[in-house]
């Protein structure tokens, strides 16, 4: 069985949130969706599915207060755990997937034991691809790509993102983006969940490096799923500022420029 998180922030809720619920309610295999709500006030949507169509299996949970991505997340991981649902799908509102492709990532993570956290094949709306699969970061990946040139950077951020090899095969990479993560509870469980002190941006990729650990990580583009990917830091510097803090802090943790894990990770990330 395979519960549903998705942390919502004064949503867009005809425009994403429901046409998104709609979908994922016709996933087979789906015993809960939990909607958790960060926003400040509490803005009740026009319209849910039907009575009929949620049958329970749609949970909202408004938090009063922007709790953060991760320790949002927290909260229904916990109750994937206590429950003993088998798969813990983390995802973001402007995601639009197929129920059955859900379905049959749940069936494959169930009949691949050693798979701990899967991430598809991610596109933007115009079908181009989003390269989410990363080597772990070091500060200048970060940094970098953020403030450098572009022709500076292009080939360390071209290996960074994985482009060196081919895409089109799984990858067990270290780094796999939060927009959706496909987990089984008792990997994430085992890794300590998300690290609350992130309020967001790098409580993927710490999430991800543990799991990595003791579990393959995998990429897998036999499915697709769209992105709409907002990239808010570059156009907010309010949201730049998160990013910085979080990224520091994420350094201050694992190391600046002695991370003998990172080194290790990425040394042996391979295509197979």
């Amino acid at each position: 069985m395979l519960n549903i998180s998705i942390v919502l922030y004064h949503p867009k809720w005809e425009e994403e949130v429901l046409p998104l619920v709609t979908e994922l309610l016709k996933v087979k295999n789906l015993r809960k969706i939990y909607l958790l709500d960060n926003s400040e006030e509490k803005e009740t949507p026009l319209s849910f599915p039907s009575r009929e169509d949620v049958q329970g299996k749609l949970r909202y949970m408004f938090n009063g207060a922007n709790l953060g991505y991760g320790k949002a997340h927290n909260i229904a991981l916990r109750e994937s755990a206590y429950q003993k649902t088998e798969m813990h799908l983390v995802m973001n509102s402007d995601i639009r997937v197929e129920a059955e492709d859900i379905d049959a990532m749940h069936d494959w993570m169930m009949a691949n034991p050693l798979v701990g956290q899967l991430m598809p094949k991610v596109v933007n709306p115009d079908g181009s691809q989003q390269y989410l699969a990363k080597r772990l970061p070091s500060p200048l990946d970060v940094f970098g790509r953020r403030f450098l040139p572009e022709w500076m950077i292009a080939r360390r951020n071209k290996r960074y993102e994985l482009r060196d090899l081919d895409l089109t095969r799984p990858v067990n990479a270290p780094y796999l983006s939060g927009c959706f993560m496909m987990l089984r509870t008792k990997a994430a469980v085992e890794a300590g969940l998300f690290d609350e002190r992130f309020f967001m941006y790098p409580e993927d990729i710490d999430l991800t490096r543990r799991i990595h650990r003791n579990w393959l990580t995998l990429y897998y583009p036999q499915w697709t799923i769209t992105h709409a990917h907002a990239r808010s830091s570059y156009n907010n510097k309010h949201m730049l500022r998160i990013h910085i803090q979080n990224m520091c802090l994420y350094f201050n943790k694992w190391g600046w420029i002695f991370d003998k894990e990172r080194r290790l990770f990425n040394q042996f990330t391979i295509n197979n």
